[in-house]
């Protein structure tokens, strides 16, 4: 059964919301963190992107980035931009994106259940980037970002949702720079807030949907309190941390294209003949071509769409990982054609969100950067889930959610 505890959240005046908000830590570098906060005091990423008030060239890694991260939280709360709610409560946190809104429980999840895989993943993560995010939940104690979770949906948790919001105004109510609309209310009525966390009791599973990174780092910094306090009782703060949780009927998974530097030594004609073996290929002509189904793709070469259809047998629709389109494209191309075989290592591949749009990629062929690029019919939330629920890892860089959680909305302290 999955946790959810209400918290006292630290938020900021309603005045200073849209200029506080920001995007997450790792949707952007330092020069547009940077660039992004300039003349704005308020931003958050002056706390989850702290170099940007460091001399550039700073080590990203270095102890100096997350001390400033730390004074920089001071400084926030000192000065009234982040002030703590009176007492404990669940948050409720929609976003609208092309003309559809998504409505998610802000609430603590559980440690215990990170480490006993009632909250189950998708991704696998890297070290270096867990012990980044675990060294800045140090220094501040603090969870200054939410994860992104997702769980199966509860008609009665939606009822209550629909209820409150329809009831009362929102607490924050703005569209950020990129045209996102973000909704926030706080949920004072504490017989919803016990109706909705019993109800969160009865799941026997959530899933991280996004942050993967930052929710192994909470987790990981909350389990190493625990083992560091001999007068452990678990009621502690730090046995929580911050997520927010979306039906999964809501939301919205977009397609994560790759792009290729080389055809591996093969002429454009090599290569089409090549993908004969595994697909039926349609030349498409010059305008952009979408993929609209489960294992159909789109391929630009030399200033051309093709459609490449999976020929039967590339894949496995009984298999969570067989069935993926980004598991074909794997097989069948990026490995035995052109000799990408690590997917996380090789400079020769790179990806795409699809919120880039498909002309993205036609840009980045025709000005001589890369040869070839693959467009992917997105992942549905049910392969999610399927996949996460057989314990298998996707591959890498298979799922972008949009729209993107907005970071400072709501912070959650370790203590």
């Amino acid at each position: 059964m999955a946790t959810l505890k209400a918290f006292k959240g630290l938020r900021p005046p309603k005045e200073i919301v849209k200029q506080l908000a920001s995007r997450p830590y790792d949707v952007l570098n330092s020069a547009e963190a940077r660039e992004e906060a300039k003349g704005n005091e308020y931003s958050l990423l002056h706390i989850i992107k702290p170099e940007i008030d460091l001399a550039e060239g700073t080590n990203l890694y270095s102890q100096q980035v997350y001390d400033k991260a730390r004074s920089n939280f001071d400084l926030f709360r000192d000065k009234g931009w982040l002030v703590p709610d009176e007492d404990e409560y669940l948050y409720i946190y929609a976003q609208t994106m092309w003309g559809k809104t998504q409505y998610g429980i802000v609430g603590c999840a559980s440690v215990d259940d990170y480490m006993n895989n009632v909250i189950k993943k998708h991704e696998l993560t890297r070290p270096d980037k867990e012990e980044d995010r675990m060294k800045h939940v140090r220094s501040t104690n603090a969870n200054m970002e939410p994860v992104f979770f997702s769980y199966p949906a509860v008609e009665a948790i939606d009822e209550i949702v629909n209820g409150y919001v329809k009831k009362n105004a929102a607490d924050y109510d703005f569209t950020a720079d990129d045209g996102v609309g973000h909704h926030f209310w706080v949920l004072r009525d504490s017989e919803k807030v016990k109706r909705i966390i019993e109800l969160f009791a009865e799941l026997p599973s959530t899933y991280v949907a996004d942050g993967h990174h930052r929710t192994a780092a909470a987790a990981l910094v909350g389990n190493e309190k625990k083992q560091k306090n001999p007068n452990h009782t678990g009621n502690e703060e730090y046995n929580y941390f911050l997520a927010v949780h979306f039906p999964d009927n809501q939301l919205t998974i977009i397609d994560y294209n790759r792009l290729v530097k080389d055809l591996n030594g093969m002429t454009p004609a090599e290569f089409l003949q090549r993908l004969n073996e595994g697909f039926v290929v349609e030349k498409k002509g010059s305008e952009i071509y979408k993929p609209d189904k489960l294992h159909e793709f789109s391929m630009y070469l030399e200033r051309t769409w093709y459609a490449l259809t999976a020929r039967e047998g590339t894949y496995d629709d009984n298999n969570p990982i067989g069935v993926l389109d980004v598991t074909i494209l794997t097989k069948q191309v990026l490995d035995p054609l052109l000799d990408i075989k690590d997917l996380r290592t090789s400079k020769r591949i790179d990806f795409v969100g699809g919120i880039r749009g498909l002309d993205e990629l036609t840009r980045r062929v025709d000005n001589g950067e890369m040869k070839v690029a693959f467009a992917l019919f997105p992942v549905s939330m049910k392969q999610l889930i399927d996949i996460a629920d057989s314990g298998e890892i996707m591959p890498p860089k298979t799922t972008w959610f949009e729209p993107k959680l907005r970071s400072g909305l709501v912070v959650h302290e370790l203590s």
